[in-house]
Protein backbone atom coordinates (compact mmCIF):
# COMPACT_ATOMS: atom_id res chain seq x y z
CA UNK A 1 0.00 0.00 0.00
CA UNK A 2 1.38 3.40 -0.96
CA UNK A 3 1.76 6.26 1.51
CA UNK A 4 -1.20 8.31 0.26
CA UNK A 5 -3.62 5.36 0.41
CA UNK A 6 -2.44 4.56 3.92
CA UNK A 7 -2.94 8.15 5.04
CA UNK A 8 -6.47 8.22 3.61
CA UNK A 9 -7.40 5.03 5.46
CA UNK A 10 -5.83 6.20 8.72
CA UNK A 11 -7.52 9.60 8.47
CA UNK A 12 -11.00 8.23 7.84
CA UNK A 13 -10.77 5.54 10.52
CA UNK A 14 -9.08 7.61 13.21
CA UNK A 15 -11.38 10.60 12.81
CA UNK A 16 -14.30 8.33 13.61
CA UNK A 17 -12.43 6.84 16.56
CA UNK A 18 -11.42 10.23 17.94
CA UNK A 19 -14.94 11.64 17.54
CA UNK A 20 -16.62 8.78 19.41
CA UNK A 21 -17.58 9.73 23.00
CA UNK A 22 -15.16 8.43 25.60
CA UNK A 23 -12.85 9.42 28.48
CA UNK A 24 -10.76 11.77 26.32
CA UNK A 25 -13.84 13.70 25.20
CA UNK A 26 -15.21 13.98 28.74
CA UNK A 27 -11.86 15.14 30.11
CA UNK A 28 -11.30 17.80 27.43
CA UNK A 29 -14.86 19.07 27.89
CA UNK A 30 -14.45 19.26 31.66
CA UNK A 31 -11.12 21.07 31.49
CA UNK A 32 -12.41 23.55 28.90
CA UNK A 33 -15.66 24.34 30.66
CA UNK A 34 -14.02 24.70 34.06
CA UNK A 35 -10.70 26.37 33.27
CA UNK A 36 -11.16 27.83 29.80
CA UNK A 37 -9.70 27.49 26.32
CA UNK A 38 -6.04 27.31 27.33
CA UNK A 39 -6.66 24.36 29.66
CA UNK A 40 -8.65 22.56 26.98
CA UNK A 41 -5.87 23.03 24.43
CA UNK A 42 -3.22 21.84 26.88
CA UNK A 43 -5.32 18.80 27.73
CA UNK A 44 -5.74 18.11 23.99
CA UNK A 45 -1.97 18.28 23.58
CA UNK A 46 -1.55 15.78 26.41
CA UNK A 47 -4.02 13.40 24.78
CA UNK A 48 -2.17 13.62 21.45
CA UNK A 49 1.13 12.95 23.22
CA UNK A 50 -0.41 9.99 25.02
CA UNK A 51 -1.20 8.53 21.63
CA UNK A 52 2.55 8.29 20.98
CA UNK A 53 2.79 5.48 23.56
CA UNK A 54 0.36 3.33 21.60
CA UNK A 55 2.05 4.18 18.31
CA UNK A 56 5.50 3.25 19.59
CA UNK A 57 4.57 -0.15 20.98
CA UNK A 58 2.47 -0.87 17.89
CA UNK A 59 5.43 -0.03 15.65
CA UNK A 60 7.57 -2.42 17.69
CA UNK A 61 5.02 -5.18 17.19
CA UNK A 62 3.98 -5.26 20.85
CA UNK A 63 0.34 -4.32 20.29
CA UNK A 64 -0.50 -7.88 19.21
CA UNK A 65 1.29 -9.26 22.27
CA UNK A 66 -0.62 -6.96 24.62
CA UNK A 67 -3.93 -7.58 22.87
CA UNK A 68 -3.53 -11.36 23.20
CA UNK A 69 -2.46 -11.33 26.85
CA UNK A 70 -5.35 -11.37 29.31
CA UNK A 71 -3.00 -10.51 32.18
CA UNK A 72 -1.56 -7.43 30.49
CA UNK A 73 -4.99 -6.24 29.37
CA UNK A 74 -6.35 -6.70 32.86
CA UNK A 75 -3.48 -4.69 34.33
CA UNK A 76 -4.09 -1.87 31.85
CA UNK A 77 -7.83 -2.02 32.56
CA UNK A 78 -7.24 -1.67 36.30
CA UNK A 79 -4.80 1.21 35.84
CA UNK A 80 -7.04 2.98 33.33
CA UNK A 81 -10.21 2.51 35.36
CA UNK A 82 -8.41 3.59 38.53
CA UNK A 83 -7.18 6.79 36.93
CA UNK A 84 -10.62 7.62 35.52
CA UNK A 85 -12.15 6.97 38.92
CA UNK A 86 -9.62 9.32 40.52
CA UNK A 87 -10.46 12.08 38.02
CA UNK A 88 -14.17 11.48 38.59
CA UNK A 89 -13.79 11.60 42.35
CA UNK A 90 -11.96 14.91 42.09
CA UNK A 91 -14.85 16.26 40.01
CA UNK A 92 -17.48 15.12 42.49
CA UNK A 93 -15.67 17.02 45.24
CA UNK A 94 -15.91 20.31 43.32
CA UNK A 95 -17.21 23.23 45.36
CA UNK A 96 -18.55 26.63 44.33
CA UNK A 97 -15.71 29.03 43.60
CA UNK A 98 -15.33 31.95 45.95
CA UNK A 99 -14.23 35.32 44.70
CA UNK A 100 -11.56 37.19 46.60
CA UNK A 101 -10.56 40.81 46.32
CA UNK A 102 -7.11 40.97 44.76
CA UNK A 103 -4.36 42.46 46.91
CA UNK A 104 -1.07 44.04 45.96
CA UNK A 105 1.60 41.41 45.36
CA UNK A 106 5.31 41.84 45.72
CA UNK A 107 7.88 40.31 43.40
CA UNK A 108 8.20 37.09 45.41
CA UNK A 109 4.44 36.50 45.32
CA UNK A 110 4.43 37.08 41.59
CA UNK A 111 7.17 34.49 41.14
CA UNK A 112 5.18 31.97 43.16
CA UNK A 113 2.10 32.70 41.04
CA UNK A 114 4.06 32.16 37.83
CA UNK A 115 5.45 28.86 39.13
CA UNK A 116 1.96 27.70 40.11
CA UNK A 117 0.67 28.55 36.65
CA UNK A 118 3.46 26.54 35.03
CA UNK A 119 2.81 23.54 37.26
CA UNK A 120 -0.90 23.80 36.53
CA UNK A 121 -0.22 23.79 32.78
CA UNK A 122 2.05 20.78 33.13
CA UNK A 123 -0.47 18.91 35.27
CA UNK A 124 -3.17 19.56 32.67
CA UNK A 125 -0.98 18.07 29.93
CA UNK A 126 -0.19 15.09 32.15
CA UNK A 127 -3.90 14.53 32.82
CA UNK A 128 -4.59 14.29 29.09
CA UNK A 129 -1.52 12.13 28.51
CA UNK A 130 -2.44 9.57 31.16
CA UNK A 131 -6.10 9.52 30.16
CA UNK A 132 -5.15 8.42 26.65
CA UNK A 133 -2.09 6.31 27.46
CA UNK A 134 -4.06 4.18 29.96
CA UNK A 135 -6.90 3.39 27.56
CA UNK A 136 -7.16 -0.44 27.63
CA UNK A 137 -8.93 -0.59 24.27
CA UNK A 138 -6.03 1.06 22.44
CA UNK A 139 -3.94 -2.11 21.81
CA UNK A 140 -6.90 -3.81 20.11
CA UNK A 141 -7.62 -0.70 18.05
CA UNK A 142 -4.05 -0.27 16.87
CA UNK A 143 -3.68 -3.94 15.98
CA UNK A 144 -6.72 -3.59 13.73
CA UNK A 145 -5.64 -0.24 12.27
CA UNK A 146 -2.01 -1.03 11.62
CA UNK A 147 -2.78 -4.48 10.25
CA UNK A 148 -4.48 -2.72 7.35
CA UNK A 149 -1.70 -0.26 6.50
CA UNK A 150 1.50 -1.92 7.72
CA UNK A 151 3.57 -4.46 5.82
CA UNK A 152 7.03 -5.99 6.36
CA UNK A 153 8.41 -3.90 3.49
CA UNK A 154 7.02 -0.61 4.83
CA UNK A 155 9.79 2.04 5.02
CA UNK A 156 10.47 3.39 8.50
CA UNK A 157 9.83 6.92 7.22
CA UNK A 158 6.28 5.91 6.26
CA UNK A 159 5.73 4.48 9.73
CA UNK A 160 6.96 7.73 11.27
CA UNK A 161 4.63 9.75 9.03
CA UNK A 162 1.67 7.54 9.96
CA UNK A 163 2.39 7.95 13.67
CA UNK A 164 2.80 11.72 13.53
CA UNK A 165 -0.32 12.05 11.38
CA UNK A 166 -2.39 10.10 13.90
CA UNK A 167 -1.27 12.49 16.63
CA UNK A 168 -2.08 15.49 14.43
CA UNK A 169 -5.60 14.16 13.80
CA UNK A 170 -6.12 13.56 17.52
CA UNK A 171 -4.85 17.02 18.43
CA UNK A 172 -6.88 18.75 15.69
CA UNK A 173 -10.11 17.05 16.75
CA UNK A 174 -9.87 17.89 20.43
CA UNK A 175 -8.64 21.42 19.72
CA UNK A 176 -11.80 21.83 17.63
CA UNK A 177 -13.91 20.55 20.53
CA UNK A 178 -12.11 22.99 22.84
CA UNK A 179 -12.66 25.96 20.54
CA UNK A 180 -16.36 25.15 20.22
CA UNK A 181 -16.88 24.78 23.96
CA UNK A 182 -14.90 27.92 24.74
CA UNK A 183 -17.14 30.18 22.66
CA UNK A 184 -18.27 33.01 24.98
CA UNK A 185 -21.97 32.20 24.64
CA UNK A 186 -21.38 28.55 25.53
CA UNK A 187 -18.69 28.99 28.17
CA UNK A 188 -20.56 31.78 29.98
CA UNK A 189 -23.65 29.58 30.24
CA UNK A 190 -21.64 26.72 31.70
CA UNK A 191 -19.58 28.97 33.98
CA UNK A 192 -22.75 29.92 35.85
CA UNK A 193 -23.24 26.27 36.71
CA UNK A 194 -19.56 25.90 37.61
CA UNK A 195 -19.14 23.16 40.20
CA UNK A 196 -22.29 21.36 39.05
CA UNK A 197 -20.73 20.81 35.63
CA UNK A 198 -17.63 19.52 37.40
CA UNK A 199 -19.72 17.08 39.41
CA UNK A 200 -21.64 15.88 36.37
CA UNK A 201 -18.40 15.33 34.46
CA UNK A 202 -16.94 13.63 37.52
CA UNK A 203 -19.90 11.28 37.66
CA UNK A 204 -19.47 10.53 33.95
CA UNK A 205 -15.79 9.72 34.57
CA UNK A 206 -16.68 7.31 37.37
CA UNK A 207 -19.28 5.58 35.18
CA UNK A 208 -16.68 5.30 32.41
CA UNK A 209 -14.19 3.82 34.88
CA UNK A 210 -16.72 1.18 35.92
CA UNK A 211 -17.51 0.47 32.27
CA UNK A 212 -13.81 0.03 31.49
CA UNK A 213 -13.35 -2.26 34.47
CA UNK A 214 -16.37 -4.46 33.78
CA UNK A 215 -16.49 -4.54 29.99
CA UNK A 216 -14.92 -7.34 27.99
CA UNK A 217 -12.28 -6.09 25.54
CA UNK A 218 -12.29 -8.02 22.29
Amino acid sequence: MDLLSGLIIITSVHLLAAASPGPDFVLVSQQTLKYGKKAGLLCSLGIALGLSIHIIYSALGLAAVIASSETLLWMIKVLGAGYLFYLGFQGLRAKPSSTQTPNNHDINTQLVTNTTTQVSALSTIVKGFLCNALNPKAPIYFVALFTVVLSPSLPSTHLLIYGVWLMVIQLAWFCTVTLLLSQPRISNSFQRLGHWIDRIMGGAMILLSLKVLTSKIN
